[in-house]
């Protein structure tokens, strides 16, 4: 067996572990200040919007020997607007202007054929509406809101509401962390981009639903041991599927990566960086927050109940009475290490004992 495949063993079994419960305050700040980071972002600097949403020209031109920040200076010079130029792998140019309209788009193909020395005919010129990419938005708005509330359905009834609550603020850390990024690198807004941000939100869900799937099995009949709080629970829980959760992130992201820094960075795919850059930043902060903002959001919320707080009360007492006579404790504050599933295996098996037991003869 590897040695990641032993310590995600080790892991399950709760013979090692990481407290995330204990650190929770920790990773909430960490979310907090990250979050107001991408907030300020968005309100300072705002998205770097394309043609699709406001409204402009594309002009491919064919090969050129012209550089990008050349071409940039022509293509601002002709139009008057600000202007994107990307390479593309045959040596071609994608030249974006927005804001213009039929007229102006002819005026400012023929003054760039002039400049990059290329027949105008060879230049392919495409006017997009601004109408366009609004009914685009509108409609991701109203499948972003459908989703989040079909999640929350499903989950309240699937596990209870506080994980469904608990979801839902990992959803939305996710999305503005995303958006935020995009609001810093100044990577253009595109129709991909939008497919991108609706298509992490499943990845997003995984993890968490793992965690919460494993956290539901092993509380049942929690209340009915001393051993261990509910929030023990979801430590286990988080360090029990902490493993999966790493391989399963790993594997997603290598080829969203090869995308982003291989397609986009070298071979300058410019559509390939709108969606590769919101599946990587969505893929890696779904991870996170299902282990660092959902989980213990859930332990938080149930340590309200007033059935979760006697239980801590009688597991603390318990494991005071341990601690004053010398008895050594294990990682989680027991005294034999063992879990409430061998209580409960040793309430069965008395049971069955005293059903099996022959009657007592009366002389």
């Amino acid at each position: 067996m590897s040695k990641l495949g032993d310590l995600g063993a080790r892991l399950h079994r709760g013979e090692v572990g990481y407290d995330f419960i204990g650190n929770r305050k920790l990773w909430y700040g960490l979310s907090i200040l990250i979050t107001i980071t991408a907030i300020v972002a968005l309100a300072v600097r705002g998205l770097n919007m394309g043609i699709e949403f406001q409204g402009g020209a594309v002009f491919t031109t064919p090969k050129t020997d012209v550089s990008v920040s050349q071409a940039q200076e022509y293509a601002e010079e002709a139009s008057g607007h600000d202007a994107i130029v990307q390479g593309l792998g045959n040596g071609s140019l994608r030249i974006q202007v927005g804001g213009l309209d039929t007229g102006k788009s002819d005026q400012v193909r023929a003054e760039l054929a002039k400049d990059l020395n290329v027949p105008e005919n060879k230049i392919a010129a495409e006017l997009v509406g601004p109408s366009w990419g609004e009914q685009i938005a509108n409609k991701a708005w109203t499948g972003l809101g459908v989703f989040m509330i079909l999640v929350v359905i499903y989950l309240a009834i699937a596990f209870e509401w506080r994980m469904a609550a608990a979801a839902l603020v990992a959803l939305i850390h996710d999305i503005t962390i995303t958006v935020g990024i995009y609001s810093l690198v100044g990577f253009e807004v595109t129709v991909g981009t939008v497919i991108g941000l609706l298509t992490i939100l499943g990845y997003s869900l995984y993890d968490t639903v793992v965690v919460f799937d494993s956290l539901k099995e092993q509380t049942k009949g929690i209340t009915k041991q001393t051993r261990w709080t509910f929030s023990d629970m979801a430590n286990r829980s988080i360090n029990g599927t902490l493993v999966r959760s790493i391989n399963t992130t790993v594997v997603a992201l290598l080829p969203v990566a090869g995308l982003l820094f291989i397609g986009g960075g070298v071979l300058g795919a410019g559509m390939l960086n709108d969606i590769s850059l919101s599946l990587f930043v969505g893929l890696a902060a779904g991870a996170y927050s299902s282990i660092f903002i959902a989980t213990p959001l859930v332990a938080d919320l149930k340590e309200r109940e007033p059935a979760m707080q006697a239980l801590r009360k009688r597991v603390l007492a318990k494991r005071a009475a341990a601690a004053s006579k010398g008895e050594p404790l294990d990682a989680d504050g027991n005294a034999d290490g063992a879990g409430f599933e061998e209580e409960a295996e040793t309430a069965v098996v008395g049971q069955r004992g005293r059903r099996g037991r022959a009657p007592e003869r009366r002389g």
